[in-house]
């Protein structure tokens, strides 16, 4: 079921289309890991999942792109509760815990990317 395929002319794709993919893989790697410092580009980086989702389909990508969007909707929703519990100082604590988790993701993801493996579970 979760079967990718990392060769060329996966999904009927050129190694040209391959390379792209992992380029634009990579973008969106960058512009989580920037949200740090931004939080903007976490609302690019999901566009850009989202606009070329169908793109990476049968590639390695996919998994890649699984593991964005569920990153990025998880850490939004931990950021949002993190920031209603400020008030009760705990969601100090709760905002901490997803900065690192989101970090770790991105890490974890960027690695496995630059190992041309797929990352699971997504």
């Amino acid at each position: 079921m979760n079967d990718v395929v990392n060769v060329p002319g996966a999904a009927g794709k050129t190694p040209e289309e391959m390379a792209g993919l992992k380029n634009i893989t990579m973008v969106v790697y960058a512009l989580q890991a920037l949200t740090c410092l931004w939080g903007v580009t976490a609302i690019v980086a999901i566009v850009i999942n989202y606009v070329k989702r169908d793109d990476v389909r049968g590639t390695i990508y996919e998994s890649h792109f699984d593991w964005q969007i569920r990153t990025f909707w998880w850490g939004l929703l931990g950021s949002l509760i993190g920031m209603a519990l400020v008030v009760v100082l705990l969601g100090f604590p709760i905002l901490i815990v997803v900065w690192i988790w989101m970090v770790y993701r991105v890490v974890k993801g960027w690695l496995k990317l630059n190992e041309g493996k797929p990352v699971y579970p997504a």
